[in-house]
């Protein structure tokens, strides 16, 4: 039986991998008037006079809504609400195992921007932040940049941020290794959808060097017609000399390259061209290119988005620590400087006498990893005045 199969019978004996449980058990007629009636209108009237109270005296500080409509679930696409309900459920089981924050998945059946900002807004009295999940690009910029406008606590699409946590770390560490130098690289990104976009601006924010953007027709430059919103935006901050023409032509004489698009769209020819390629081919669950291709091709680092092979790049290895952190200190909101601690958190985890071109992530499973991201990312939040607390 296959990695498939397990999962579908895994999922049908378990019926749902999350479940609601009391933290206070209703024994005797004391926990019920202290729990419910009549007790309970006391906590209600505090909340009314203060509503910081809502933190403190209910669930929702440790509480975070995961939220898609989906529109882009892992690699399948748009399969709607229904069919995303495990990823999300999954999702929510990890921020509980490793950071123990609690999480409610949420599929909302509109593909309509004003419909769904709505919606999420008028449930986010519930919650102390909202992860949003596999939301199609470019609709998903819209949504998380009303509800950060709209909504009081942290809004947070893991597809866009997390990934690109993720990758920032993953190339500060893999720079070390190949001792190449921020500031001089010249990184490849393939797929200007959500997370593309977003990974590179945060390259370029962390002082990388210079992001080429490719997508389905080629190189994107400044000046390009029939560029999306988000696209025009990094076009302006992008490849800097104006480079033309495919894939191809911008691998060479690359330092790196990201894919965040399809399977097989990369071969070793095109990694022999780039100069001690770090290739992070993330595609799902077919890579760009296939490490042991990558290699043949000469690349010094290698690293997928797969737990099968060395150095795996997956936004597990930020999303709990991330909200952690946030929740902590009572975030308004998950900012740029977060961000980046985040990814120097994450990218400290592995000593330098053990850094090499097949460890420059830290496990998943490492369960020092969610409070060392929320530590850095709490920290950051006060030195900042993001923080409540």
């Amino acid at each position: 039986m296959d990695v498939n199969q397990q999962s579908l019978e895994l999922h049908r004996q378990l019926a749902g991998k999350i479940e609601v449980v009391a933290r206070k058990h209703v024994e005797t007629r004391e926990d019920l008037s202290l729990l419910y009636t009549p007790g309970v209108a006391e906590p209600c009237r505090a909340i009314v006079k203060d509503y910081e109270e809502s933190f403190r005296l209910t669930r929702r500080g440790n509480l975070v809504a995961v939220i898609t409509d989906g529109s882009a679930v892992l690699g399948l696409g748009d399969i709607g609400p229904a069919a995303g309900m495990p990823v999300m459920e999954g999702k929510c089981a990890l921020f509980k195992e490793f950071a123990g924050v609690d999480a409610f998945p949420i599929c909302v059946d509109t593909k309509d921007v004003d419909k769904l900002v709505e919606t999420i807004y008028l449930i986010s009295k519930s919650f102390g932040g909202i992860n949003l999940e596999d939301i199609a690009a470019p609709r998903c910029f819209e949504v998380e940049r009303r509800l950060k406008e709209l909504c009081d606590i942290p809004v947070f699409h893991d597809d866009q941020h997390g990934t690109a946590i993720v990758v920032a770390a993953a190339m500060l560490n893999a720079a070390k290794v190949t001792g190449k130098q921020l500031g001089q690289m010249k990184i490849v990104i393939n797929g200007a959808g959500a997370a593309g976009i977003v990974i590179g601006k945060l390259l370029i924010s962390m002082g990388f060097g210079n992001v080429v953007m490719c997508d389905l027709g080629g190189i994107i430059c400044e000046g390009d017609s029939g560029l999306n919103p988000g696209q025009e935006e990094i076009s302006h901050i992008s490849n800097l000399d104006h480079e033309h023409g495919t894939l191809a032509d911008a691998l060479k004489g690359a330092d790196a390259f990201v894919g965040v698009s399809r399977p097989n769209l990369v071969t070793a020819e095109m990694v022999s061209t780039m100069k001690q390629g770090i290739v992070f081919a993330m595609a799902n669950p077919t890579p760009e290119i296939m490490p042991d291709q990558a290699k043949q091709g000469g690349a010094a680092v290698i690293g997928t988005g797969r737990s099968d092979f060395p150095n795996q790049i997956n936004n597990v290895l930020v999303f709990p620590g991330i909200f952690k952190g946030a929740l902590a200190v009572r975030a308004k909101e998950i900012t740029e400087e977060m961000k980046v601690a985040a990814a120097k958190a994450l990218a400290g985890l592995v000593p330098a006498h053990q850094l090499s071109a097949e460890y420059i992530l830290p496990s998943a499973l490492d369960k020092s990893l969610a409070d060392a991201v929320a530590q850095a990312v709490a920290d950051t939040a006060r030195a900042t005045g993001v923080a409540r607390l």
